[in-house]
């Protein structure tokens, strides 16, 4: 049984405000809690809650002993396995098979690689003759950056957070976290485990709410915040930026996409289906790693087409528990909206519609939910702004090409620059395209396939900075030299 009530958290305790928000589920657009919002008052306190434990316990506190309370952390989590669950696919409304098997299992990982990483991370050594003509050594230092500002998305709420405040608590930072209006639950149970294991009060902090004059900019523009890592969509990630520049604090953004799969006539055919399947499809298409531009090379365009047509109209929509549900719904009404303008636009463009298009037909209560077809279209010219800009739902756009140097220049055309897909037999032309593709993440014959050590990121307005293994550490440390005259 998911809370009713879903409150701050801040200095180990619950805390409600006098101002609340309804929380709602997507599969019915029902209420199902309220949420406390929190303000400039509660806001204050979670930072200074953070500061103070900084200063107290958990500063002082060896790695040995941080790493011990990281692991149980993610003993806790998987042990709570179900609660979890519950609230990530009340909020979210995700089939649980999808969430059983990535958010929360990730969710939990993401602070055992850390654990790891912080444990086995080298540092630097030199030796340098002085003019005297005796010597000093230089040895590298790595200390906490502070309290860090974590702000969420809703797509994948409990792996995306703990993405961030796994490596947070690892290099021995404390944090204010920030979830998505629209996904809170997640965030907020984490602190019952974290007081169950024995993390500082004050270690980790949750204060909800919206963006502008609400906990968002409150938490950014706060001068006690040394840090602010972000992910969602562009826009917002601007506006962290700007807030960041006051104080020259630093910033570790993840933002849009508008990524290509690029599909050769050479390619395991099935495995290109079903690898495009998930990129295009897979959580109604809110993975910012997801695919909204596929191009298939000539030969296979008919055939792929058609078969990524049998593949979508397959999915079947449903709630959470449905074992046999393949898609679930978007996060909102407002989300729904937005998408649907996207479908409606395609076709103004001149787009010709594959499958899809439209809401699909519900029974009882989940007619007022936030559901929206698979759909797939051909057809558009590269100046569409369906090619250009990013939906972020179960769409994608289909186009043939014929040379690498014509599907590069395409591909690439793009303000994004987060992720691709390209599905090949030919290892040089893998090496060849991967390395040209201006992305942070180049898959060859796979996709959302992650090892956590490796570097994680966008490049041009898709984000600013890596996250992954020891990447992480360059954010949430601040490295130091210690010069010794011997």
């Amino acid at each position: 049984m998911v809370a009713k009530d879903i409150l701050n958290f801040i200095d180990g305790e619950f805390v409600a405000t006098g101002k609340w928000f309804a929380n709602r589920t997507p599969t019915t657009n029902a209420v199902i809690g309220r949420v406390a919002e929190a303000g400039k008052a509660e806001v204050d306190a979670a930072v200074r809650a953070a500061r103070a434990a900084l200063a107290g316990h958990w500063g002082a506190m060896t790695l040995a002993r941080r790493v011990e309370l990281l692991e149980a952390l993610v003993a806790e989590i998987t042990n709570r396995f179900d609660e979890f669950l519950d609230a990530e696919c009340a909020d979210t409304g995700k089939p649980k098979s999808l969430a059983a098997h990535i958010d929360i299992p990730r969710g939990a990982a993401n602070f055992k690689i850390f654990a790891d990483v912080v444990k086995n991370v080298p540092s630097e050594f030199f030796e340098m003759a002085t003019p005297d003509g005796r010597s000093a050594i230089n040895y590298g230092y790595r200390r906490p950056v502070g309290v860090v500002g974590v702000i969420c998305p809703w797509n994948l709420p409990l792996l995306l957070m703990t993405w961030k405040v796994g490596p947070a608590l690892a290099c021995g930072n404390t944090v204010v976290v920030k979830p998505s209006e629209e996904t809170p639950r997640t965030a907020v149970l984490l602190g019952e485990v974290m007081n169950k294991v024995g993390i500082p009060k004050g270690v980790y902090n949750v204060v909800n709410g919206f963006g502008p004059n609400s906990a968002g900019e409150f938490l950014t523009t706060h001068p006690g915040v040394d840090a602010l890592t972000f992910t969602g969509e562009t826009r917002t990630g601007e506006s962290i930026m700007k807030a960041a520049a006051t104080g020259a604090r630093p910033v570790s953004l993840e933002m849009g996409g508008k990524n290509a799969a690029i599909v050769f006539a050479d390619c395991d055919f099935d495995a290109a289906i079903e690898g495009t399947m998930r990129s295009c499809f897979a959580n109604c298409g809110q993975v910012c790693l997801g695919t909204e531009r596929v191009y298939v090379e000539r030969p296979l365009f008919d055939r792929f087409v058609a078969a990524l047509k049998a593949g979508a109209e397959a999915l079947k929509p449903g709630v959470p528990d449905d074992a046999a549900a393949g898609i679930g719904p978007l996060i909102s009404k407002e989300h729904q909206s937005k998408v649907l303008s996207y479908y409606k636009l395609a076709l103004v463009e001149g787009a010709t519609l594959v499958t899809g298009g439209g809401v699909p037909d519900m029974p009882g209560e989940l007619k007022d939910g936030c559901w929206v077809q698979p759909t797939i279209w051909t057809g558009l010219p590269e100046t569409a702004r369906v090619i250009k800009e990013e939906v972020f739902g179960p769409c994608c756009h289909v186009a043939p090409f014929d040379s690498e140097d014509e599907v590069l220049a395409k591909a690439n055309d793009n303000l994004y620059g987060l992720a691709t897909s390209i599905w090949t037999r030919d290892l040089s032309r893998a090496h060849r395209m991967a390395q040209k593709m201006e992305v942070g993440l180049a898959w060859v014959n796979s996709w959302f396939l992650r090892d956590l050590r490796t570097p994680f990121g966008g490049s041009k307005q898709s984000g600013i900075g890596r996250e992954g293994g020891v990447h992480s550490l360059e954010f949430y440390t601040e490295l130091k030299n210690v010069c010794i005259k011997l």
